[in-house]
């Protein structure tokens, strides 16, 4: 079995009754935490207009978090192109770089993290700059290329450091890209699963070595609720499922307290785009748990592997992320797949 890095992705979630300067301490925590785990990465996503989602201000937190951090690589999973120039994401970018040397990620996708209304508050034509997205990108690497001899627009700084540039997708469209330039591939299928066999299969035949990769690497995202007990892990996974019913019903908030029914809460149709949504989630203690992850890695036959978990209560989520490093350390160490 090859050996399998682990990173995190985060939100920095605003749980009820709490406010965004909490959720700012939590995703510092959290990290602290995860360096000494083992976790590889910790990744904060862009959202906008969405009171349960703190990041919204991506580089900024990157830089909170990365401040209060030694080792792990900090980035951003992903910034979404259309709301910004290359020109502003490569300074941003670039300056992160520059500050912590060598520890900077940055993944972009190109949905608009947000409603429509909210993309054109964002002054971009949200129809316009996912079209351009691929040129974007590619104007983004040259941003961080060496400075050419009479270039008129650099990034400073930015310009040289040569920062690593990831795509993210929930489709085909970002693995054909990603294969096409030869950069590493981030799959959000922990609320997107339906795409992600075929986007990785496609990835990978079509993968082309390029000066940033020499051969494909694959990264998908899965939810991690692990708790002492099945029961209590299926509680804990009642916020996610009520974060999503309230985004299908267009009313977005913030992390709501566990439920022990969510029958009462949901409707069949509701509960049945929701359980579509998040299929790839690994719930339950860590035995269940870990034989989910370890069947979701083998099934993507994953380079690395991503953990997230809209979990309300931050201890609660800090155990998670400790178990499933746990599950995944001792697997490597015992170079075995734990099937029931």
């Amino acid at each position: 079995m090859k050996s399998i890095p682990w990173s995190l992705l985060d939100l920095a979630p605003v749980a009820e009754g709490q406010t965004p300067a909490d959720a700012f301490r939590n995703a510092r925590d959290l990290a602290q935490h995860a360096e000494r785990w083992g976790y590889r990465r910790y990744w904060l996503a862009e959202h906008h207009n969405m009171p349960g989602i703190a990041s919204a201000a991506t580089s900024v937190v990157v830089g909170h978090v990365a401040a209060g951090t030694s080792t792990i690589r900090v980035g951003a999973g992903g910034i979404m192109l259309p709301n910004h120039s290359p020109l502003a994401i490569a300074e941003q970018f670039g300056t992160l770089e520059t500050l912590f040397p060598g520890r900077i990620d940055l993944a972009v996708g190109r949905a608009p993290g947000s409603d429509q209304i909210t993309a054109r508050a964002l002054r971009r034509d949200p129809m316009q700059a996912a079209e351009r997205f691929p040129d974007d990108v590619q104007e983004l690497l040259a941003l961080f290329a060496p400075v050419q001899p009479g270039q008129r627009v650099q990034a400073v700084p930015g310009g040289g450091l040569g920062v690593p540039v990831w795509i993210l997708g929930s489709s085909l469209f970002g693995a054909q890209l990603a294969a096409a330039l030869g950069l590493p591939y981030a799959f959000a299928s922990h609320f997107a699963p339906e795409a992600l066999l075929d986007a990785v299969a496609l990835y990978r035949r079509y993968f082309t070595p390029s000066p940033f990769l020499a051969k494909p690497h694959v990264m998908p995202c899965v939810g991690v609720f692990i708790a002492q007990t099945d029961a209590e892990a299926q509680r804990l996974f009642s916020t996610a499922q009520q974060q999503f019913t309230n985004l299908f019903r267009g009313a977005p908030g913030k992390l709501q307290p566990p439920r022990d029914d969510m029958d009462s809460y949901w409707t069949p149709g509701e509960r049945a785009g929701v359980e579509r949504m998040l299929h790839y989630a690994c719930v339950g203690s860590r035995e269940t748990a870990g034989r989910q992850l370890w069947d979701f890695i083998a099934a993507t036959e994953a380079d690395e592997i991503m953990l997230t978990a809209q979990i309300h209560d931050h201890r609660a989520r800090l155990r998670s992320f400790e178990l499933a490093a746990e599950i995944l350390e001792e697997c490597q160490l015992t170079r075995q797949v734990r099937y029931a």
